[in-house]
């Protein structure tokens, strides 16, 4: 690793390759306008911004987006990228017919360099067990689909990432205890679908009810080799309460280990994104909070634990979670940069 001296001047120009050997920075997705002049040099981009609009809450907003080979500079910042796209669509229909989100994402592969790690998510159409049609929220008929979901989507993705997918994000909604099976009858159901899933990729699971989180299922995830997401998000307990939770075990077969810092707890979706747009810059109403400052504390002492299992932490960032991933980013890469001093002194 370079002096402490140079990894601070890297991550002050928002570098973070050489933090610490045992952590990985990425963000969740990556094409925003507001990193121009951060990430994204804005002398071959700033004319080159195409926009989207979203409804949220009532209110609109224009999202500023660069082109998809942005993710070349993307890359000279960070180790690994989360592709989120694919959540919402696999990447051949029912036809087995390639999808546009396989075009997509081919297009990432054909930009970022040789050396590029994606941590990509799966469809939610085989993680969900319910999906929101019509207003209202419906029985998936395509939960746990193991063969739709070997077929139309992990075949084709290890065919168009190969050793560059770094592992794959199953994410599941939130579930009242009232509308969700038992942790018993929840790991029997999930076990079928990833049943030796590991041979091929690194599943990484998200699930969204605190309730589930028990020891069989930590259990469960140990003896399949499963990943467990250390998730920052709206409805889920602080990150150092999920280490204890799975009783201090990191059990992703390849030793890696995933931490997604998403939204503000207690605070919803379109809130937290009202409250960071544009994402250009952190937002002190977020910053300043108690929780964010404990989010960035656990992070840090996340990377340590991993350390110390010779396991490698995916640091994923989220606008939504500070107002700017970057910077973000920025601020656990100091912290932990911080403790490295310290250690180094005593």
């Amino acid at each position: 690793m370079p002096p402490l001296a140079q990894r601070r001047e890297q991550v002050d120009d928002y570098r973070f390759h050489d933090v610490h050997p045992s952590v990985r920075f990425g963000t969740a997705s990556d094409r925003y306008g507001g990193w121009l002049g951060q990430i994204y040099p804005e002398d071959e981009y700033a004319d080159r911004i195409s926009t989207r609009n979203r409804t949220l809450g009532g209110e609109s907003f224009t999202e500023r987006r660069v082109p998809i080979e942005s993710v070349r500079h993307y890359f000279r910042h960070f180790d690994v990228l989360e592709i989120d796209f694919t959540f919402y669509r696999p990447l051949h229909d029912e036809n087995d017919e390639p999808s546009n989100t396989r075009f997509v994402l081919s297009s990432y592969a054909d930009h970022a360099p040789s050396g590029a790690q994606f941590l990509v998510k799966a469809p939610q159409m085989y993680f969900a067990r319910t999906l929101r049609r019509g207003g209202e929220y419906v029985d998936n008929p395509d939960f746990v689909d193991r063969e739709a979901y070997l077929r139309r989507f992990q075949e084709p993705l290890l065919d168009v990432l190969g050793d560059r997918l770094a592992g794959v994000i199953f994410q599941q909604e939130y579930q009242r205890v009232s509308d969700s099976p038992s942790p018993e009858a929840n790991v029997e159901t999930l076990d079928g679908f990833f049943r030796d899933l590991t041979d091929a990729t690194q599943p990484h699971l998200e699930l969204r009810s605190e309730h589930l989180l028990t020891p069989t299922y930590f259990d469960w995830l140990a003896e399949r080799g499963l990943g467990h997401v250390f998730s920052h998000w709206t409805w889920l307990p602080p990150i150092r309460q999920q280490w204890e939770l799975c009783d201090h075990r990191l059990t992703a077969h390849d030793g890696q280990v995933v931490a997604r810092l998403l939204t503000p707890r207690d605070v919803k979706y379109a809130d937290a994104y009202k409250q960071a747009y544009p994402f250009d810059r952190p937002v002190a109403a977020i910053t300043e909070t108690e929780q964010a400052q404990n989010m960035v504390l656990d992070a840090t002492a996340l990377a340590y634990r991993a350390a110390a299992q010779n396991a490698l932490l995916n640091v994923i960032c989220n606008n939504r979670a500070w107002g700017n991933a970057p910077a973000l980013a920025q601020t656990i890469a100091h912290r932990i940069l911080d403790e490295e001093e310290r250690r180094a002194a005593d």
